[in-house]
Order: C-alpha cells, then structure tokens, then sequence
C-alpha cells in the first residue's frame, strides 16, 4: 500500500522532530500544503490553542520535509 503525499508529509515532519503538534490544511501534501501547516505553539491566557504559519522549529524545513518524503 502506497502512501499518499499528506501522509508523507506527516510522518516525514513527525520524523524530523517528534511529538511536533501541527494542523495540516490540505491534502496535496507539496510546498504550498507546508507553507499552510498551522503550528501549534502553545495555549493562551484561557486556554486556547495558539498558532503559527511560520515554523518554529528549526530542524523542520520543506527542503528537509522533501527528503524525508521521498524516502517513503
């Protein structure tokens, strides 16, 4: 069974850097789904979810993302 590219896309970032919590808006799994990754950043001062649509992790970048979907 083959994978699709969201699903890819999905353990390549949980590869690069596990237990990162993110939403994926998307299903097509290329550079414009990564760029749309809301990432989960913390909770705010009533305890709501807060996030980002700018990667706050280093380690995790659509170049670095690629390669480890296309090991997959």
């Amino acid at each position: 069974m083959s994978l699709s590219k969201a699903e890819k896309l999905s353990r390549a970032i949980k590869t690069l850097r596990p237990n990162t919590a993110y939403t994926i808006r998307g299903i097509l799994g290329d550079e414009e789904t990564f760029n749309n990754i809301e990432w989960h950043t913390g909770v705010d001062e009533i305890g709501s979810a807060t996030f980002t649509k700018t990667c706050p992790h280093s380690e995790i970048t659509w170049t670095k993302v690629k390669t480890e979907m296309d090991k997959l």
